[in-house]
């Protein structure tokens, strides 16, 4: 019968293994590296940069987690043994550039190279965000972020509901709720943070109490006030994103003006009737909410929903979309809808992409920044510039 010194000694007959010069001069040229140690030894310790999936879950795990089976990969442990193991199974699966680190993590440490000590999550957050866990694009590194994070809704309405809901639900660590309004029957047909029992409550107190049901992860800091020229600066400072639900054109410009002199992207939505919209304007690297609307249409030609009406799912689709667009940029996922606009028409259910380019007119820019003055606009459009 083979011993285990045997299957060692076989497994490495297979493999190329380096020492600790040779993985790190593959790192520093763009290797993968792929720590296969268990959930505690992780913990403790690992190298930058690296990819953790302990060796018992190698194979259901690693064509998800590195998809090139080209790519150099430097596969460690804590010793060098069930690396070997590792990198051989790596091999099997089509891996052709798998090596094995002799020496693992501990003599790696033990030469004093750069290591650090990764992210972790409490037991109960490893469990309430399972789901996120398991991406490769998230992970436990991204839900960190997550929880790091924090994002401004301006509205507890039809769009700040969802957008508050899912953002609270992912792990968004810190949500910012401004509204000013209170509680009222009309609005239970789309503003799904509220209830029944709450009519007559202050939205940003039921808000909270929804959000904070739903995960106490998540901080949640109520604004019960109009934002205004004299507010504004202080209260969205510090956000990484806003979410902006606003339903009328001042508060759409004040909301612009001051996120481009701070630098803050806004995720925009508005919805009208069977139709909405989703954009997001990233004052450092795209076109914001003066290049798509230079001035604000007559109020006769521009009603709100409670002069023309809306179907109630609708702000639905369009916050959770607005969710999603804001996680995308917290995480750096995939291409935020900057420089384009994504409109939705529900009658038959078509989506469509619109692009959009910076006016040249526009002088409200961040590169303007030091000149913006945020001022009230009482329903003008003039750029607030200091001349």
């Amino acid at each position: 019968m083979a011993t285990f010194r045997d299957l060692l000694s076989a497994a490495k007959s297979q493999v190329t293994e380096v020492d600790t010069s040779g993985a790190a001069a593959l790192i520093a040229a763009g290797a993968v590296v792929l720590d296969v140690r268990e959930p505690d030894e992780y913990d403790e310790g690992a190298l930058e940069g690296a990819i953790h999936i302990p060796r018992g879950h190698l194979e259901t795990q690693v064509e998800t987690r590195i998809v090139d089976r080209g790519s150099p990969v430097v596969v460690y442990c804590a010793a060098g043994v069930r690396s070997v193991f590792a990198a051989k199974t790596m091999a099997e699966l089509g891996y052709t550039g798998a090596v094995s680190m002799a020496g693992g993590f501990g003599r790696w440490k033990d030469e004093g190279r750069e290591w650090r000590k990764p992210v972790t999550l409490s037991g109960e957050q490893k469990n309430r965000y399972k789901r996120h866990l398991l991406l490769p694009e998230v992970g436990v590194e991204g839900q960190a972020k997550l929880l790091a994070s924090k994002v401004l809704l301006l509205g507890a309405g039809g769009l700040g509901s969802p957008a508050a809901l899912y953002l609270a639900a992912a792990g968004v660590g810190t949500l910012g709720i401004v509204d000013m309004d209170e509680v009222d029957a009309s609005n239970l047909q789309r503003q799904i943070l509220h209830n029944v029992d709450r009519i007559g409550d202050r939205k940003v107190d039921s808000a909270k109490k929804t959000l904070t049901a739903l995960n106490p992860d998540v901080d949640v800091v109520t604004y019960d006030t109009r934002l205004d020229a004299g507010n504004i600066i202080d209260i969205i400072s510090g956000y990484d994103v806003i979410v902006d639900g606003a339903d009328n054109f001042p508060s759409r410009y004040l909301l612009n003006d001051a996120s481009v002199k701070l630098g803050i992207p806004v995720v925009h939505g508005s919805i009208f009737r069977f139709e909405g919209m989703v954009s997001v304007f990233h004052p450092l690297v795209g076109p914001t909410y003066r290049d798509m609307v230079p001035e604000p249409p007559p109020a006769e030609l521009a009603p709100s929903c409670a002069e023309a009406g809306v179907l109630g799912v609708l702000p639905g689709i369009v916050g959770s979309i607005q969710a999603l667009e804001t996680i995308k940029i917290l995480l750096g996922l995939g291409e935020p809808l900057v420089g384009r606009i994504l409109s939705v028409d529900t009658t038959d259910m078509s989506f469509r992409v619109f692009n959009l380019r910076p006016d040249p007119n526009n002088q409200v820019t961040y590169a303007n920044r030091d000149r913006i003055i945020v001022q009230e606009l009482d329903g003008l459009c003039a750029p607030g510039l200091a001349h």
